[in-house]
């Protein structure tokens, strides 16, 4: 047990060693390769210019060190491979939004969901026509839709009140990509899945899902699981720790032959902020990741419940989403808990006044693994709804 969880621990090292490699090799014979793959990323600059525009209402950060990522998967039909995914109306929308904590230290790795039904109050944000939109409270995913991945992140920062420093916008095809540059990822399905929507057709047990395949499965929705968002991100946080531990057990960061696809397509798929738009950049994130144990990578959605005007959208449950967002914003530690309290996450209709709270304050007694952050006090951490990527989901 103790070689496997060692094993598992050098997963983010051999990352950071992986890209440093790559980074080293354009003093010599590699320049044309550090070029290309350097050269696939895209820099985000109309977002920089837009956050700039309104830098004096952002939040400020509080811990040194500490860094908050806001990664976006995109549902643009546009570009290439994801015109089969349906027509190309000229919108999009982000399908998927982890907003992921790295604590000073770089001792623990927080990935927490935040559902695309989420209603929230959406700046006015500039548009690709260049016009402006007036301020709404509408659905998460519309801010995308309205003003690209600015707007996302100005909805994020009033909605949590966290900085958000850096951030990675990934489509469909460069999802695809990445994940058949591993080899694909392997799942545990208890029941068979025959999706014609998702394009699935999979036996109950363990699967190795390809980048199709994978792609179905972290998107589904009406078939898998009780069909509502929170089942979809439950999955979604399951398959990224799955990737991690396919990353680090095939020795995919060590072997250069099967290196340079991963890379390739990783950096393909990515648009950044210019911060991280370069090798350089993605690497010193990187190395900042590669002593964190795959036990203290840990993922969770934010406290929510449907909304009381419509079962079928989202609120956020209060007080506990603030005592999260307060946590990240202090760098201070909390755990997690694969427990589901009564009624939590269900679409079947929660009252704001359901007592999470007695779920939210966790120790040993409920399960909860505590994740220390930039310190750690006498009281006991907050517990939430998630699991690391260390658990093995196949057991």
């Amino acid at each position: 047990m103790a070689s496997k969880g060692r094993r598992r621990r050098r997963w983010v090292r051999y990352g950071g060693l992986a890209v440093g490699v790559v980074v080293l090799g354009a003093v010599g014979g590699g320049w044309a390769l550090y070029v290309k793959l350097n050269g696939n990323i895209t820099p985000d600059e109309a977002a920089a210019a837009e956050l700039a525009r309104y830098e004096k209402e952002r939040p400020t950060s509080l811990v040194k060190g500490a860094q908050n990522i806001l990664l976006i998967g995109s549902d643009s039909r546009s570009g290439d491979g994801n015109a089969r995914y349906g027509r190309d109306s000229g919108t999009q929308r982000s399908d998927t939004t982890i907003l992921l904590h790295l604590s000073a230290g770089r001792r623990t790795a927080t990935a927490i969901s935040l559902p695309r039904d989420l209603m929230v109050d959406i700046p006015a944000c500039l548009q690709p026509d260049g016009t402006r939109s007036e301020p709404m409270f509408a659905m998460f995913n519309s801010a995308f839709e309205t003003g690209g991945s600015a707007c996302t992140i100005r909805t994020v920062e009033k909605l949590t009140n966290v900085r958000v420093d850096h951030h990675i916008v990934v489509d469909f095809h460069g999802f695809k990509e990445m994940v058949d540059a591993v080899d694909g990822v392997q799942v545990c399905l208890k029941e068979p899945i025959d999706d014609k929507a998702a394009k699935l057709k999979l036996p109950a047990g363990r699967v190795t899902l390809d980048g199709e395949q994978a792609l179905g499965y972290v998107r589904a929705r009406k078939s898998l699981g009780d069909g509502s968002d929170t089942d979809r991100m439950d999955r979604q946080q399951r398959f990224l720790g799955a990737l991690v531990n396919k990353v680090q057990s095939n020795d995919v960061l060590l072997n250069p032959v099967k290196l340079y696809p991963v890379l390739d397509a990783a950096t393909s798929s990515l648009t950044t902020d210019p911060a991280l738009a370069s090798l350089r950049g993605l690497y010193q994130l990187v190395r900042g990741l590669r002593d964190i144990p795959t036990e203290r990578v840990q993922f969770l959605t934010v406290p929510r419940e449907s909304y009381v005007h419509d079962s079928n959208r989202d609120q956020l449950v209060e007080p506990e989403a603030q005592k999260l967002f307060e946590q990240l914003r202090r760098d201070a530690p909390l755990a997690v808990t694969e427990e589901v309290p009564r009624d939590y996450g269900s679409k079947s209709g929660n009252s704001a006044t359901d007592d999470y709270g007695a779920y939210g304050f966790g120790d040993e007694k409920s399960g909860g693994k505590r994740l220390g952050g930039a310190s750690a006090d006498s009281s006991p951490a907050p517990t939430f709804h998630g699991n690391t990527a260390a658990e093995d989901h196949c057991g």
